[in-house]
């Protein structure tokens, strides 16, 4: 059975960090229907002084975020001692978990576009996983041409091949290029949360159009067709597992009771906020 889309969501132009100008795409408003997918900022911009204040160093508890650079670079610092950058068509995936102080600052030659996602964590993993990078270069993501296309498995499995996984829940995030009119059709776990983003240009899904820059939340089935319009464009696909958890968020931290919040800022007051260190 072919998905259909269920819902779709169009984002916002706001700011963030230090000024960045972003379009907020999921949110607090959405975070139910596409669990456990909570938050999603897509960057485009061909405008230096949209992005160059960056995000200087800010805490994180409680969720995964997985950044994703079409155009542009990232260059990412956190607590750990970590030193990053990911370039054109490249990702990182930090694990906040029990606690992260990190720092990204965006950059480009004519064009900055992508994406952040902030993945949720299971409750049994929320204070208990240990703060962790991953920088997911070119040569960690198999591409699949196909008739009018390509996918890049950036993060999880598609037609047996492995990309990077994570540790607590599993993400399938696939960039996938048609040219236009072309189209794909290809297979999803049935039990999934499933979702698209229209990065560049606009798609019909099981023949409904998504505009670009929109989210679209896809109902029940095995298979997900997309079809380019009249003009090339990037979508992509994104899919894990639901949580149907409590969630009491604020700012940068997400955690499931009132009372979790509540000590994660008291502990970012006392400085007593970091408590587990990464496993290598």
């Amino acid at each position: 059975m072919i998905r259909k889309v269920i819902e779709q969501t169009k984002g916002y132009e706001t700011s963030d960090g230090a000024g960045v100008s972003l379009v907020r795409v999921l949110g607090a408003r959405t975070a139910k229907s596409y669990d456990p997918f909570i938050m999603l900022d897509a960057f485009d911009s061909t405008d230096r002084a949209t992005w160059e204040a960056g995000f200087p160093m800010h805490p994180h508890r409680g969720i995964e975020t997985v950044s994703f650079l079409s155009r542009g670079s990232m260059l990412h610092r956190d607590h750990l001692g970590t030193e990053a950058l990911v370039t054109d068509g490249e990702a990182q995936w930090l694990t906040a978990g029990s606690g992260a102080f990190h720092e990204e600052w965006p950059d480009g030659e004519d064009r900055i576009l992508g994406l952040q996602l902030w993945l949720n964590l299971p409750a049994k993993d929320k204070l208990t996983a240990p703060p962790a990078y991953y920088g997911i270069s070119k040569k960690d993501i198999k591409e699949f041409p196909f008739e009018g296309g390509k996918l890049r498995l950036v993060t999880g499995e598609y037609k047996g091949e492995s990309g990077h996984k994570g540790k607590y829940l599993p993400l399938d995030y696939y960039d996938i290029h048609l040219e236009a009119g072309a189209a794909i059709k290809f297979e999803v776990d049935e039990k999934r949360s499933s979702m698209i983003f229209t990065l560049v240009g606009d798609v019909e899904v099981a023949g409904e159009k998504v505009a670009e820059k929109t989210a679209a939340k896809l109902g029940e089935g095995t298979e997900v067709e997309i079809t380019a319009g009249d003009k090339p464009v990037e979508v992509i696909f994104i899919s894990s597992v639901r949580l149907d958890e409590p969630m009491e968020w604020y700012g940068p931290i997400v955690m499931n009771t009132k009372e979790e919040l509540k000590e994660a800022y008291e502990e970012l007051k006392a400085g007593t906020f970091i408590k587990n260190q990464v496993e290598m």
